[in-house]
């Protein structure tokens, strides 16, 4: 069995433990709260609930730390430090900083002797493999990644930072005729705003003043300013009927062509009805694949394209030949 910690309970480490349960391979041992351990209930029969203060007690105990935090200000301090520890992995999804993430987490494993695995989940992850593997296939062509439609559960905090919102969702959604373009195999240049829209729904305070609040949706750099922006404004009833879930999903394409100027377009979607839920079983499954790597004799730090995929299955070799190949 393949002894999981988990690092940080919220909806991301939820999703970790439904996860585990639903691997043969794989038990849960503790989870890690920065929370109060005796306020915090998990489902798993015989695990611990433990300060994130004690982790180093558990060391002999665990054989991959799934980290659970934000990838804001957590993980990058998370991570580094529970590398020399233990075999880590983590959902690090600030694209621009993966580098740097990357070199951090690299140093402390290779200091502990261990595999740390950063930014595995869907994107980065999942849109990440399948656009190193059509670049590969098709090398003159252009890649297009489209996110949605979702709930950004970062851009819906940013609303709800908005002076006179008590809540509110922000659905990012693909726009349909640059979707349409992209799979056309005419390699169209497209830009941040012909590519997505976003949504918002909004409860705001009695008496708020919505016109300021709409205005500060829409011209909000980095977030909203970029898009076309449309906000509605409903109450915190219909919010919770219609909108408590956290559905996501996307496409990876790539249109190119072949060495006669044959077009080929390649295509990758999702459509998931729980984004952390569908993160954490991608997470799991290379949680598997972090302790096979380890078992091996592997240190340092690795991403999803350093993986073979016969390491992601609980099926042998020979299982996946006969069955899948």
């Amino acid at each position: 069995m393949i002894r999981i910690g988990i690092f940080g309970y919220g909806n991301l480490g939820r999703g970790i433990e439904s996860a585990i349960a639903q691997n043969d391979d794989m038990e849960l041992v503790a989870v890690f709260t920065r929370r109060e351990p005796s306020n915090v209930k998990i489902k798993t029969q015989g695990a611990i609930v433990a300060s994130s203060d004690d982790v180093l007690s558990f060391i002999d105990k665990i054989d991959v730390m799934v980290i659970c935090g934000g990838s804001a200000t957590d993980l990058p301090k998370q991570t580094p430090y529970l590398a020399r520890y233990f075999n880590v992995i983590d959902s690090f999804d600030t694209h621009a900083k993966i580098p740097e993430h990357f070199d951090n987490v690299d140093a402390s494993a290779l200091e502990g002797g261990h595999i740390a695995m950063i930014s595995v989940g869907w994107d980065p992850g999942m849109f990440s493999l399948n656009r190193m593997y059509a670049g590969a296939i098709l090398p003159e062509g252009q890649d297009y990644t489209f996110w949605g439609k979702g709930v950004s559960q970062g851009h819906s905090d940013a609303i709800r930072r908005i002076d006179g919102v008590l809540d509110a969702r922000q659905y990012t959604i693909p726009v349909e005729s640059a979707l349409e373009g992209a799979r056309s195999g005419n390699n169209p240049t497209l830009t941040t705003r012909q590519k997505h829209t976003r949504e918002c729904f909004v409860v705001a305070e009695d008496g708020a003043d919505l016109e300021r609040i709409e205005n500060e949706i829409k011209t909000m750099p980095n977030y909203f300013a970029d898009y076309d922006t449309t906000v509605h404004f409903i109450t915190q009833d219909e919010l919770n009927e219609k909108h408590s879930g956290i559905p996501h999903g996307g496409f990876v394409i790539r249109s190119g062509v072949t060495g006669n100027g044959n077009k080929h377009v390649i295509e990758y979607s999702l459509k998931l009805d729980s984004n952390p839920e569908f993160t954490a079983s991608v997470i799991v499954a290379y949680a598997r694949a972090v302790y096979r790597m380890a078992s091996e004799g592997m240190v340092g730090c690795k991403t999803v394209f350093d993986v073979a995929p016969a390491y992601l299955s609980p099926k042998t070799g020979a299982e996946l030949r006969k069955n899948l190949l």
